[in-house]
């Protein structure tokens, strides 16, 4: 028998069911899912030292699990001297098992390592049954050691689902366990 992550198996057990169940799908396949997730680390002060985009490529590595890609900027700005073809953040984004494996990290170990964490902002809604949301510190997460910690970076996190609104988004995320600040069951 092969390995299935645990939101993975969760979400068939369990999510699928009782979100069927709650908007009377009559269709399983209808129900939403989660399709990806895309991580992105902006990193303005690596126009002034390149070193920055590597190191922010191996923890963006260490933290996915799957190798992060430094992005490139696409035009010339003189205000902050950037140029066109500088590399200026790193992107990751993570399918399948990856992803539940990434998800239940982020739910169960880095999110309430959070300081002063009293929920996630339910603002992040896309309109279109997408989330995203904005974390302060690469540092909540296991898999970085804080003594080698050069310079703090936020990043962000992007959760893209199947879900047509965004209430069905919403419901998605809560049955997963993401602990919103404003729990209306």
């Amino acid at each position: 028998m092969s390995y299935i992550p645990r939101l993975k198996e969760k979400y068939n057990k369990e999510i699928v069911p009782e979100l069927k169940q709650q908007y009377g799908f009559k269709s399983t396949m209808r129900v939403p899912r989660i399709v990806k997730i895309c991580l992105n680390q902006g990193i303005g002060a690596a126009t002034a030292d390149k070193k920055l985009i590597e190191t922010g490529v191996n923890e963006m590595t260490m933290i996915a699990g799957q190798r992060a890609v430094p992005v490139k900027s696409r035009k010339d700005v003189s205000n902050f001297k950037l140029r066109r073809g500088n590399p200026i953040a790193v992107r990751v984004t993570l399918r399948g098992e990856r992803m539940y494996e990434f998800l239940d990290r982020l739910i169960s170990v880095a999110i309430p390592r959070i300081r002063d964490f009293r929920g996630i902002n339910d603002k992040g809604f896309d309109g279109r049954g997408n989330f995203s949301m904005g974390v302060t510190e690469q540092i909540i997460f296991p898999e970085i050691d804080i003594d080698k910690v050069t310079k703090i970076n936020g990043m962000d996190i992007t959760i893209v689902t199947t879900a047509r609104n965004d209430q069905e988004c919403l419901s998605l995320l809560k049955e997963f366990g993401i602990p919103f600040k404003n729990q209306k069951k």
